[in-house]
């Protein structure tokens, strides 16, 4: 049965990390309704761990851009790609900041349904706003090649990403959202989320382990199963949602993920409110 669980959590977290909705946020929610019997500490290890296959994912659909030793690119294009990754490196420090000085207090006291519920209706609407703002707009130049990005577009990227350690606010949607409002497009936006997400995920989940380990807990035979099984999951899940989405934002906007996230938000504010 735990297993069975683990396939739900990895579905969920393949589908939610990559789409501007909040993973950590339908973690959550999801665990409100369908509990794991694990430890507490291992819970909160898992929540961060389970997007590594997610992460894979990514590195397995953009390897050739991101590798840099790629034999079938020119000096140049090698060189544009260690440019990307110095990019992406400065885009994660002001969250790596952040988030290693108050990952335990937003854990203590932000990691509930009714922070979840708020956060995608706050978000839902920026996303409307962002996108209403956008189709009024008349001119203006957009960075459209993730190459094109610099390092200055970058860190605000990375500014707005330090947003995501609230859950339910979405790691992809905040920088997708920031890139929108700096002015780059929403195909480069997206692929640049994508790709700061390799460093930022993989830093997240060795703080977690290495709290897990020190905390003294062991895993069961049982935990450890629902961890490969949920990170395995998310891997299949991911390689298909990351392949769609972006098809998906080079026709349409993302106005219908705001929605989304408003009804699902006011939704659970509701159900809480009545189950309390």
């Amino acid at each position: 049965m735990e297993l069975l669980k683990a396939v739900l959590f990895g579905i969920v977290e393949g589908v939610t990390e990559w789409l501007p909705i909040s993973s950590t946020g339908h973690l959550i929610l999801l665990n409100e309704f369908i509990t794991l019997n694990v430890s507490d500490a291992f819970r909160s290890m898992f929540d961060v761990v389970i997007q590594l296959g997610a992460i894979l994912a990514v590195i397995v659909l953009f390897f050739h851009k991101l590798n840099p030793f790629s034999p079938t690119k020119s000096e140049g294009e090698k060189k544009q790609t260690w440019q990307l990754w110095f990019k992406v490196v400065a885009a994660i420090i002001p969250s790596g900041i952040v988030g290693v000085l108050f990952d335990d207090w937003m854990e203590a006291h932000f990691h509930n349904a009714t922070v979840v519920a708020i956060a995608l209706i706050v978000y839902g609407v920026a996303f409307l706003l962002v996108e209403r703002r956008n189709a009024r707009r008349v001119g203006g130049k957009t960075v459209e090649d993730v190459y094109a990005i610099g390092y200055k577009a970058a860190l605000l990227i990375g500014c707005f990403q330090c947003l995501s350690l609230i859950p339910g606010t979405s790691r992809s949607g905040s920088t997708i959202l920031g890139a929108i409002l700096i002015g780059v497009g929403r195909s480069a936006g997206a692929e640049f989320s994508f790709f700061m997400a390799i460093p930022t995920m993989l830093g997240a989940s060795a703080i977690k382990g290495l709290k897990f380990l020190l905390s003294g807990v062991s895993a069961t035979g049982t935990e450890i199963g629902v961890l490969i099984v949920g990170c395995v999951v998310s891997f299949l899940v991911s390689l298909l949602v990351i392949r769609g989405l972006m098809e998906y934002v080079r026709r349409h906007s993302f106005s219908a993920f705001g929605v989304y996230r408003i009804i699902l938000g006011v939704v659970v504010l509701v159900y809480f409110a009545l189950a309390g």
